[in-house]
């Protein structure tokens, strides 16, 4: 076994506006591991189609250019083909296609040995919607972070606001409807938790609470 693959990893998964990449994000500085946040990829190839004209919908053609793509992340930078592109790939545009570019089986290979070979000592926490059922099943500790659909609308759109985009509540409430309905029952590695995952809802809880409560999973297993 390589060192990379003797690495341990925390995948975290969950539906979008569940906290995950706050945990995720809190739970690899408190760790001192790395971090891989392996929606900002489909973000990454969704974003990049849109600006170069790509069909959203065209599977060939939207691995190809996944595979071309120079994707590097420096700290909260991300960079494309040398572009900072961290705030273009957070805006609703960019979250809307990525969901359908996500299911997709020929982006999901071109992204595979990328979020793989983010694995390496002393860890990894991996944030995304099949990180313990197909990325890194092997991983010791498995997080599926849920929570309500109006609490996680309530929470996009909070986030949203500020980040200067001026958008309806209720729109982005059916926009996470619809792409929760496209995570959940795509064909290709849908949303659900692994069968060992430790399963949180955290509509009532601080993200605090969550980050505590995943540290005592995380030092049970024996990672703390």
């Amino acid at each position: 076994m390589t060192e990379a693959a003797a690495a341990p990893v925390i995948a975290i998964d969950g539906p979008s506006g569940s906290g995950k990449g706050t945990l995720a994000e809190r739970l690899a500085e408190r760790l001192g591991w790395h971090l891989l946040d392996s929606g900002a990829l489909y973000r990454i190839v969704a974003c990049e189609a849109l600006d170069r004209g790509v069909a959203v919908d065209d599977a060939a053609a939207l691995g190809a250019l996944g595979r071309g793509l120079d994707i590097r992340f420096d700290d909260a930078t991300v960079l494309v083909d040398g572009r900072d592109r961290t705030r273009d790939i957070r805006t609703e545009a960019v979250s809307a296609a990525a969901s359908g570019v996500a299911a997709l089986q020929p982006v999901r290979d071109a992204v595979l040995d990328l979020q793989r070979a983010q694995r390496r000592p002393p860890g990894l926490v991996a944030d995304g919607r099949d990180m313990g059922t197909v990325v890194f099943p092997d991983a010791p500790l498995k997080v599926f972070l849920d929570a309500g659909l109006e609490e996680r609308a309530d929470r996009r759109h909070r986030q949203l606001l500020e980040r200067g985009e001026r958008v309806d509540r209720d729109d982005v409430l059916a926009a996470l409807a619809e792409r929760d309905d496209r995570d959940r029952n795509r064909d290709v590695a849908p949303l659900r938790p692994a069968a060992d995952a430790l399963i949180i809802d955290s509509s009532r809880l601080s993200a605090d609470d969550v980050l505590a409560h995943v540290l005592a999973a995380a030092r049970k297993a024996g990672l703390c």
